[in-house]
């Protein structure tokens, strides 16, 4: 057998990796499969060890003919604010655009340079392109700007002024840098610059990333060609995620949607995927998941990146639990922060971990942070610890660096529970405390982890009062049964209000609405009301298995957990297709016709712009998809006129039109 294609994925928890046999479907064109725990401050060391695992499963003669990758890492950076300090070019804005479309919260730190020039709508220029000026603050580049992001005012109706300012960057500099124009075809300034912004933030990380994966490949004699997932699940090179890694943010979600849909052959379904860190809900039809046209928002930031219309829940097995008292009845909340298992913990320091739990089991009283432990995520310097601004996170550090601390030793006052919380935030350390994984080992759905450190942690859980003094559960199995009772609700809840809004129901907390309960129960009295999926319910992810069985009760829906649901991520990673999209607009002018904006030529007639713009735009977006590694190539067209009545008559105000290529990646 050869021609296997390899997908691998990094996910918060774990990194993935599978081989698939093109010529088969389903899953049956799962080969082998292997999981490695990701390894945060280095993510190669995770890659590595899942792709050596997956290869041991292979066949001699086997061999490898197209190799992918889907990646949480540009999210992730997003999310928590990682990422190098980067120079943002603004040309033709002023002061003000600043503080529009999130920009202004996104560059706090990094340098801003705005000089005249821009063009109008038409394309026209509206002022020359300040070259001098902006060579002369480039003279004073801070030592840690490493990249730059250049946005001109209407640069997507005419990119000249980005390009020349892109060039004098790149020539004074060396630095790497990004144009808005390249990121997005639409307007609004301010958001484009943000997405420029982002992106220019992510290259090096990125970078990083895809360079560190395509070494551990050539080490092993994988010689294929090797591709990155999108952020709508489509897949493009390696050169083009590490230019542009924007467009990666969610491609591990969109990844574990292709591969979900692939593996149980459902064209139309709801599905959902959980995982150690969160989970991830999302819509199929016609076996492509639905795209969210307005972009993606990520950490707050709302980008002009095209991705899939997902909702994800800080809800996965290793979320942290804790508790509701606020109310007459006390409730157990999960997420959306994640910890470590404190069964995982003492698999890697047994001694550490069971004396600790011991002796605060010994004890009468039981204390907030008991069966608590806080470590450090990755070995530090001492110049690390000393650069830290707060006085006592530096005190943590410390306590820290010779490994796992008892938190409820460490933690003595709420100023050292907020540093240590900081310090969390910042990557720099991991809370262990009682998860869901936990819960799992101790009913006897799990066997990965140490089962004793699980019964004890929870059993000092157990004894912990609530405001009105009751204990949260009845030993151990009660609460770790009131624990997995509050995932498959929660899960059931992050399903059902993904269905209600794709269904188009208002934006409401339909979900927990007494008549939506009410249905679901399905309810007979003087009305009768039956809420349920009308579709399966796709259920991917490390725990799917255990779980969703129970979710879809709670649904009245159909459940498909497909074989190899667990590797659904890497799955996706090489089932997907290439896909490039180019858009562009065609306007009318003040003095009479009509300007083609895709490389602003000007006609008399309206039919006649539109025609060049198609024109240009299918052997742009075929180009660009064949450069894509893409073959058998189908381009598709999408046009929309805007046209006004004026005094009875039509009149054109603009066409936009859109051209999509998709294609199969080319295999060795």
């Amino acid at each position: 057998m050869s021609g296997l294609q390899l997908g691998i994925d990094t996910g918060g928890t774990y990194t993935d990796a599978v081989l698939v046999d093109h010529e088969r479907s389903g899953a049956d064109a799962i080969v082998a499969s292997a999981k490695a725990l990701t390894t945060r401050h280095d993510l190669s060391i995770g890659i590595g060890e899942a792709l050596d695992g997956v290869l041991a499963l292979a066949e001699p003669k086997q061999q490898i003919s197209f190799a992918s990758i889907s990646t949480t890492l540009a999210t992730n950076a997003i999310v928590e604010g990682q990422g190098q300090r980067v120079g943002l070019v603004a040309i033709g804005f002023e002061p003000a655009d600043l503080q529009r479309g999130g920009l202004a919260g996104a560059v706090v730190d990094d340098l801003q340079i705005l000089i005249d020039g821009g063009h109008s709508a038409h394309g026209v220029e509206k002022a020359p392109l300040a070259s001098d000026e902006l060579e002369r603050q480039l003279a004073s580049l801070p030592e840690d700007v490493a990249a730059f992001a250049v946005v001109g005012h209407f640069a997507v109706r005419n990119p000249e002024h980005e390009l020349a300012a892109r060039d004098l960057i790149a020539r004074v500099t060396g630095r790497p840098v990004t144009c808005s124009h390249e990121l997005t075809a639409k307007l609004n300034g301010p958001k484009r610059a943000l997405t420029c912004v982002l992106n220019a933030r992510l290259v090096g990380l990125i970078g990083q990333l895809l360079t560190s994966a395509d070494q551990l490949l050539t080490e092993r004699n994988i010689t294929c060609p090797r591709m990155v997932v999108r952020g709508d699940g489509s897949l493009v090179s390696l050169d083009f995620a590490t230019t542009r890694p924007i467009e990666t943010i969610l491609s591990g979600p969109a990844a574990s949607l292709v591969g979900a849909s692939f593996l149980a052959e459902a064209p139309n379904a709801i599905v959902s995927d959980i995982g150690g860190t969160t989970t991830d809900v999302a819509v199929l039809r016609d076996g492509r998941p639905e795209i969210d046209r307005e972009g993606a928002m990520v950490g707050g930031h709302q980008t002009m990146v095209e991705a899939v219309a997902m909702r994800t829940s800080g809800l996965g097995g290793d979320s942290e639990v804790g508790i509701d008292d606020r109310s007459k009845s006390t409730t157990i909340v999960l997420g959306p922060r994640r910890v470590v298992p404190v069964s995982s913990l003492a698999v890697e320091q047994p001694d550490v971990v069971h004396a600790v739990l011991d002796r605060q089991l010994a004890r009468l009283a039981t204390r907030e942070n008991d069966g608590s432990f806080g470590r450090l995520t990755r070995p530090i310097t001492a110049a690390i610890v000393a650069a830290h601004e707060n006085e006592l996170g530096r005190e943590l550090l410390e306590a820290m660096v010779e490994g796992p601390v008892e938190l409820t030793e460490t933690l003595t006052t709420r100023r050292h529970e907020n540093a240590f919380n900081a310090l969390v935030d910042s990557g720099l350390a991991q809370r262990i405390a009682v998860t869901p994984t936990d819960a799992a080992h101790v009913l006897g759905f799990q066997s990965s982890f140490d089962l004793s450190a699980a019964e004890k942690g929870l059993a000092l859980m157990a004894r912990r009062q609530d405001r009105h003094g009751d204990t949260l559960g009845n030993g151990p199995v009660g609460l770790a049964q009131a624990i997995i009772d509050a995932l498959i609700a929660q899960s059931a809840e992050a399903v059902l209000s993904v269905a209600l809004a794709e269904s188009g129901l208002p934006d409401v907390d339909l979900a927990r609405h007494p008549l939506t309960v009410a249905g679901l129960g399905g309810l007979r009295d003087l009305v009768k009301i039956d809420v349920a999926l009308d579709v399966p319910l796709v259920a991917v992810g490390a725990s799917a298995a255990t779980y969703y069985q129970r979710v879809a009760a709670e649904l009245n829906a159909d459940v498909v957990v497909p074989k190899h649901a667990e590797v659904a991520n890497a799955v996706g990673a090489v089932v997907g297709q290439v896909r490039m999209t180019q858009q562009a607009t065609v306007s009318p002018l003040k003095r009479g016709g009509f300007r083609a904006h895709v490389d602003s030529t000007d006609f008399e007639e309206f039919e006649d712009a539109v025609s060049h713009t198609i024109e240009q735009l299918t052997t742009r977006v075929e180009a660009l998809a064949t450069e894509q590694g893409a073959r058998q190539i189908e381009t598709s067209l999408d046009r929309n006129d805007v046209i006004a009545e004026v005094n009875g008559q039509e009149i054109v105000v603009e066409s936009t039109v859109t051209a999509t290529s998709i294609g199969r990646p080319e295999f060795a």
